[in-house]
């Protein structure tokens, strides 16, 4: 288990914490594995029956750790983020999220298969996949459309550009915008309410809720991880990470 990620259970709640605050939570490979590998034993575990993914009050998570991707950068079959976003995408629970700070990449489209997203007044949510000279993960490129309607989600992932809670509020990517400093501990005492609950009940409704999406979201993952791997390797992605490293604007005026 990776160090930067604090697993904790309580009350019939997995908490899954970035705890890499040094480095604004971006993610590892490590990071990624130890997130996928909770995710499973929390589905086979009956005393789990809800899990709380959470940053801290002033990040969430910078995204991917520019440095680890490009040192590690991952393949479809069998790499730690690719078992995560299955693992996110097919979790049978109720999952949650509490939301501070930048929320960066995969900070935001990881919340697109949460259940329920409680929201610091400064978290900012961004998808920058473009910026990157890459395209988006996740399934985000058709459940961004679905939540936010086509012109929102195209100025969303085409200029990756931030937006703030209250925006995120008001097309329903979160359910509620807190003070930043209580917003751990509302989206966790969300979290004991459901755990109370029959957990039978709650799996077969977030089923039937998820059952007409779910192929879909499957096969657009699949789709959008191989367009992302192809173009980690080409000119765009090479010079956006090369300028990221350098401190510099990248130049895409040739590409």
């Amino acid at each position: 288990m990776s160090k930067d990620i604090l697993v904790h259970s309580e009350q019939g709640v997995m908490i899954l914490t970035f705890n890499r605050l040094e480095r604004k939570n971006s993610i590892t490979a490590d990071m990624y594995g130890a997130l996928a590998d909770a995710l499973e034993a929390a589905s086979g575990d009956a005393a789990v029956r809800v899990v709380l993914i959470q940053g801290h009050e002033t990040v969430f998570s910078a995204g991917n750790d520019i440095g680890d991707f490009l040192n590690q950068p991952p393949a479809q079959d069998g790499s730690p983020v690719f078992r995560f976003l299955r693992g996110i995408a097919s979790f049978p629970k109720p999952l949650l999220a509490a939301v501070c700070g930048p929320a960066v990449g995969v900070g935001t489209t990881l919340l697109l298969h949460c259940d329920l997203v409680y929201a610091g007044d400064n978290a900012a949510f961004s998808m920058p996949f473009v910026n990157l000279g890459l395209c988006p993960e996740a399934a985000s490129s058709v459940l961004v459309p679905q939540m936010l309607g086509y012109h929102r989600a195209a100025e969303a992932l085409l200029l990756g550009e931030p937006f703030m809670a209250e925006a995120a509020l008001e097309v329903g990517l979160v359910n509620r915008v807190l003070p930043p400093t209580e917003a751990n501990a509302y989206a966790l005492a969300v979290a004991q309410k459901l755990a109370a609950k029959p957990a039978s009940a709650l799996a077969e409704t977030k089923r039937l809720m998820k059952a007409g999406q779910q192929q879909l979201v499957a096969q657009q993952m699949a789709e959008e991880g191989k367009s992302f791997t192809r173009m980690l390797r080409e000119p765009a992605a090479r010079e956006a990470f090369g300028a990221f490293m350098a401190k510099r604007k990248p130049d895409f005026t040739n590409l």
